[in-house]
């Protein structure tokens, strides 16, 4: 858009995610469209846009032909709102029109032709003069007029009525009458139209999501946002646009507190970038990640660990007998760890977590354990990588470190990535191997990638153990450490370490 109309001319929603995808909401005075299958959050979603016009002294009419009040009410008490301010204008199918000059009017819908229920509703229009109606819903209406000419005409004839009166009106359709012909007749009259989609994994619960088709006058993020139901409403996850949300940021180094490890990295990670720690299980990719998030803490700063895999219970505790005190960052406000069930919550409700953390509490360390744990909350694996990456561009433009964690295929020998392969979109890729050496089982260490600057290419042993995590010599000595069966070409003393020191 050349000109972005003004915030004061808007119609806000009350739901913040919402508010943010309209980038302020509805243009006030015009009619648009909310469609969506049974189930979608249409109706919960319209009764949060009545409350907000009430919080702010607007009047506001519902127009129910498919809901009788009771309903409506049940609806608004699961989510702890009280409809008073809000006046309903009920057509029920069980009982006698009520007298006139009554906030409720009820009549057989099937009994009365269309063009006085539509006169029914202009005079109540007209005596309460709302600055916003939501009208639920568009297929009764059709049902009444039987033939889609008429109904067409009629539908015109309401948004000719609505619009010298400056009211911000709500058609819903819930898309159960037969044919599609009515889509682009409703798409074209409206001045805007907002989609919402119920849909169901193999396993889980059903994933909700929104997509705003069309808003004339006004600029709106595209695309289709996650959205969720709970006890208080309908939350909205506006889908992640990394390009308008960078922050200028210091490019320091960002330390592990072992020195031989920040020697390997080259001095340490710069501020946002991000480092995909990748090996089999067991590995240590956890715990190394985990030596950053205790550094970090201990300079005071704001650290997320969102756990997929492993209990919060079990990570702390394993911390803790390395020495790094967690537990404490945690009662200290510096750190939160987030148990996240794929099977439960989005990718855009964690995407938006992980938005909010950033903005709101000026997290600078980022940790998500594991990858495979949140390809599990993903439908298709390239919706994964695309939100992924923009993900990455978001965190790496705000100056916040971010760790990755994905486990690889496999114990010693060769290694499978599996079904995802992320290591093209991280700055730096370091990677943990099994090898065998004399009869033991010894890890080895190696940063393979860096964008940020030099690092050295040597294969270090890692050894984690109740003196915490430490980095040894280079195993200069061996060729084919990476392959798991090693040769050792050295002379004949001690090999390594000796793990009873």
């Amino acid at each position: 858009m050349d000109e972005l109309m003004p915030v004061s001319s808007r119609c806000r929603f009350g739901v913040p995610g919402l508010d943010a995808v309209l980038q302020g909401g509805l243009p006030t005075g015009h009619l648009y469209l909310l469609e969506g299958q049974p189930g979608s959050g249409k109706t919960t979603l319209s009764l949060q846009f009545l409350l907000e016009g009430v919080k702010s002294g607007e009047r506001c009419l519902y127009i129910t032909l498919s809901e009788t009040a009771e309903e409506l009410v049940e609806v608004a008490a699961s989510h702890g709102w009280d409809l008073h301010g809000i006046d309903l204008f009920e057509l029920s199918s069980v009982e006698e029109v009520l007298g006139e000059g009554r906030n409720q009017s009820v009549f057989h819908s099937w009994e009365v032709e269309l063009g006085e229920t539509v006169r029914l509703i202009r005079q109540e229009v007209a005596r309460i003069e709302p600055v916003r109606v939501v009208f639920d819903s568009l297929s009764e209406l059709r049902l009444l007029a039987q033939d889609p000419l008429r109904y067409r005409r009629q539908v015109l004839a309401l948004k000719q009525f609505f619009a010298p009166l400056n009211t911000t009106v709500l058609f819903i359709d819930d898309l159960t009458s037969e044919g599609r012909d009515r889509d682009t007749h409703l798409h074209s009259i409206s001045h805007g139209v907002i989609s919402l989609e119920r849909f169901a994994l193999e396993f889980g619960a059903a994933r909700r999501r929104l997509q705003v088709q069309k808003l004339r006058g006004q600029s709106f993020i595209a695309g289709y946002h996650d959205l969720s139901i709970h006890t208080g409403g309908v939350q909205v996850y506006p889908r992640l646009v990394a390009a308008g949300h960078h922050v200028p940021f210091d490019n320091e180094a960002t330390l592990s507190g072992v020195p031989q490890l920040d020697a390997l990295t080259g001095g340490g990670f710069l501020r946002g970038t991000s480092t995909l720690l990748t090996g089999p299980a067991g590995t240590g990719k956890t715990t190394l990640a985990l030596q950053y998030v205790g550094a970090a803490c201990a300079r005071g700063e704001h650290c997320q660990v969102y756990e997929f895999d492993e209990r919060i219970s079990t990570l702390l505790d394993r911390a803790e007998t390395m020495g790094i005190p967690l537990s404490r960052y945690i009662e200290q406000g510096l750190l939160d760890v987030v148990q996240v069930d794929p099977a439960e919550m989005s990718p855009g409700e964690f995407t938006w977590r992980v938005f909010r953390a950033v903005r709101e509490q000026q997290c600078k360390m980022v940790v998500i354990d594991s990858l495979n744990g949140y390809l599990s909350a993903m439908p298709q694996e390239k919706h994964l990588l695309l939100q992924m990456h923009e993900l990455l561009a978001f965190l790496n433009q705000s100056g916040v470190t971010t760790f990755l964690i994905n486990p690889l295929f496999g114990l010693v020998g060769s290694l499978d990535t599996g079904q995802l392969n992320v290591s093209y979109i991280a700055d730096t890729v370091i990677l943990l191997r099994f090898f065998e050496a004399k009869g033991r089982i010894r890890k080895a260490i190696s940063v393979i990638k860096n964008r940020s600057g030099k690092h050295e290419d040597t294969i270090r042993e890692l050894f984690i153990d109740g003196r915490g995590l430490r980095v040894g010599e280079p195993l200069a000595n061996f060729r084919g450490v990476l392959t798991g069966t090693p040769e050792f070409i050295g002379e004949g003393r001690p090999l390594l370490e000796s793990r009873d020191a």
